[in-house]
């Protein structure tokens, strides 16, 4: 029977050989998506701004007026707007009811509310979107592609335990650990800028694979949730709400009046915010302070426009602060710029653990069937002396230094 240690081994390279595969292509998309918004406003910098004019810019209720007119037909659900006075506010739609799909969000003329054009990019983003979260499958999020990742992200946590098992040295040094092997010939080479590449960025893994999670089972988001708030599930702060009558129609927000409370508020200090056009509940605004990532809320009264109420990232808990903003974290800039540049070129080392893996996976066969075949001639299996001829428990070479056995 083989040993504990081989048993790990041939998980490892199982694993490898499967889930690995979907992980190189899930982090080739995440790298991609974890610089979503710099790649958007660099392809869009044409209609992202217009030249600054003496006019006041637009307020959500005459923007929302002008685009009636100019897309009959189509229900806008959100505004974003820039800080900056000539930045171009963008218009999401609401999606179809019949088929599901969300037309293309515009950007619009801060002065004159005229369409700028759709978002370049946006439907590519979507597809990339989908390919790192569930493949592509028919079915989104509620297809069988959802499983597959997610059972991959389990895969993860796997490789990282094995894999530190694995190459846990016999003398603790940190050339051991921490540098690669590079002058070392054939599969040691490959084995050491695999393994301590993946000693380095293991925690970085361990993050990205704990957040992540959160997007594939219910139960995993729900017990995460609770670990860190001590709640269930995420509270948001909601308005009053107005009880109409059956078949009632529902008088149009008062957009404006909400929007000028929450520039002369906390709106200075925004450098980007999302107005949710609500057909019942509260307006919304969702911003981003200049000097921050979190996610910051407010809620006004539908009707009147009168501020309800705040939910600032900075008055949180830390605990609510990253169960409230899972995906920053998931990208690693909840943790600033430089770590999301870490995360970005962990996600686009995925593939290349994966090549590397497959590499020595192709060459430790290509060793055993070098070794079988003077084993062919030699039923025996004594070697030129009359002794056993060596080989590691796991069927590899035995390498003279510790902990690079590949």
């Amino acid at each position: 029977m083989p040993g504990f240690r081989a048993i790990l081994f041939r998980l490892h390279w199982a694993l490898g050989l499967t889930a690995g595969l979907v992980l190189a292509v899930v982090g080739a998309t995440g790298a991609l998506l974890s610089y979503e918004e710099a790649l958007t406003a660099l392809a869009n910098r044409d209609r992202a701004t217009v030249p600054a004019r003496a006019a006041e810019p637009l307020g959500p209720e005459a923007l929302l007026a002008r685009l009636a007119a100019a897309a009959p037909g189509l229900r806008v659900d959100a505004l974003t707007f820039a800080a900056a006075p000539e930045g171009s506010p963008r218009a999401r739609f609401a999606r179809d009811p019949a088929t599901g799909a969300r037309p293309p969000a515009l950007y619009l003329d801060p002065y004159d509310g005229a369409p700028l054009g759709p978002v370049r990019g946006e439907a590519g983003f979507s597809a990339v979107r989908d390919l790192h979260r569930w493949l592509l499958v028919p079915g989104g999020g509620d297809g069988w592609g959802r499983t597959v990742t997610g059972a991959c992200a389990l895969a993860l946590l796997a490789f990282l335990a094995t894999g530190l098992y694995l190459r846990w040295p016999r003398i603790h040094t940190w050339r051991i650990w921490l540098r690669p092997a590079l002058a070392r010939p054939g599969r040691a080479r490959w084995w050491s800028l695999h393994a301590v590449l993946g000693t380095w960025l293991a925690p970085v893994y361990l993050v990205i694979v704990l957040s992540g999670l959160t997007w594939s089972y219910e139960a995993y988001k729900a017990g995460a949730t609770w670990l860190l708030t001590g709640q269930t599930t995420r509270m948001r702060p909601d308005g009053p709400r107005t009880e109409r009558g059956a078949g009632a129609p529902r008088p149009a927000p008062a957009l404006d009046r909400a929007w000028a409370a929450f520039r002369a508020g906390e709106g200075r200090e925004a450098a980007l915010a999302t107005l949710t056009v609500p057909e019942t509940g509260p307006i919304r605004i969702r911003w981003q302070a200049r000097d921050g990532v979190g996610r910051n809320d407010a809620t006004f009264d539908a009707a009147t426009g009168a501020p309800h109420a705040v939910d600032r990232h900075a008055d949180k808990p830390l605990g609510r602060q990253i169960a409230d903003n899972m995906l920053e974290v998931h990208r690693g800039r909840f943790f600033g710029d430089a770590a999301a540049l870490l995360f970005c070129l962990a996600a686009l080392l995925m593939p290349g653990f994966a090549a590397t893996g497959l590499t020595l996976y192709v060459l430790r066969r290509r060793a055993r069937r070098g070794r079988a075949a003077p084993r062919s001639r030699n039923p025996e299996g004594t070697g030129p002396f009359g002794g056993a001829a060596g080989r590691s428990p796991a069927g590899g070479p035995s390498l003279s230094k510790p902990g690079l056995q590949a």
